[in-house]
């Protein structure tokens, strides 16, 4: 028998020839999230800050996680951090991460103070230490770190 999700009848058509492979590396920016990716498109990286508690978060959100007010404004960030965390990835097999493997996995603590998941690029596996120094760079509009203040 055939899996439902690959039959074909009339309300399910089989497009003809090979499949492109989706992508699970890009954003699907809402109307909240689009500033935040429009900017990240030019090379900046954006955080937000509460006017009510004074503290940054990262990932954005329409509240302060910290004391849950709602005057929260976009902040461009420095785009420094320090590495707090990582782990070397070797299998993946999600598109297109299978073709990038091994890569970095990373935590890493931005200037401003949140911490924010991310990769780190451009840097040998063996010269990774806890506390480095990274600078924001970005890959199809996404923000990834690599060494250097």
């Amino acid at each position: 028998m055939t899996p439902p999700e690959r039959a074909a009848g009339p309300d399910r058509a089989v497009p003809p020839g090979p499949a492109v492979p989706p992508r699970f590396d890009l954003p699907e920016p809402d109307a909240f999230t689009r500033p935040y990716w429009e900017a990240a498109g030019e090379g900046r990286l954006l955080i937000r800050r509460c006017g009510g508690c004074g503290r940054a978060h990262h990932y954005p959100r329409e509240f302060c996680p910290y004391c849950w007010s709602e005057d929260v404004e976009w902040e461009r960030a420095s785009g420094r951090a320090t590495l707090y965390t990582w782990s070397v990835v070797h299998r993946n097999d999600l598109p297109p991460f299978g073709g990038r493997v091994p890569y970095v996995a990373a935590v890493v603590d931005l200037a401003e103070g949140p911490r924010m998941m991310t990769e780190v690029v451009e840097c040998a596996h063996g010269d990774l230490r806890i506390g480095m120094g990274l600078t924001v760079t970005f890959r199809e509009a996404v923000p990834v770190f690599r060494p250097g203040r």
